[in-house]
């Protein structure tokens, strides 16, 4: 049995419909996620775009608690707002 078959298997974030894998390493999850949040700061510069923090905080709140639970209210509100009455 080698190190890799005790490993968790790769989290998937979910965009659009779409899935992409994400790294396993903690530690670089945390770094994409901070660089996109960052440079999507910088939206109003060619090449980066505003569109780049929703992505990047999508990313962190596989990682911190805090981030993740506003994304889950957010994602109840979204629903509910979908929802025809």
């Amino acid at each position: 049995m080698t190190a890799q078959d005790n490993q968790m298997p790769a989290r998937k974030i979910s965009v659009f419909g779409r899935e992409f894998k994400m790294p396993r390493s903690r530690g670089l999850r945390i770094t994409i996620g901070i660089v996109l949040t960052i440079c999507g700061i910088l939206g109003f510069l060619p090449i980066l775009g505003f569109w780049m923090v929703p992505l990047g905080l999508l990313v962190l709140s596989y990682e911190f608690a805090l981030v993740r639970r506003h994304r889950r209210r957010f994602v109840v509100w979204w629903e509910r707002r979908r929802r025809p009455d």
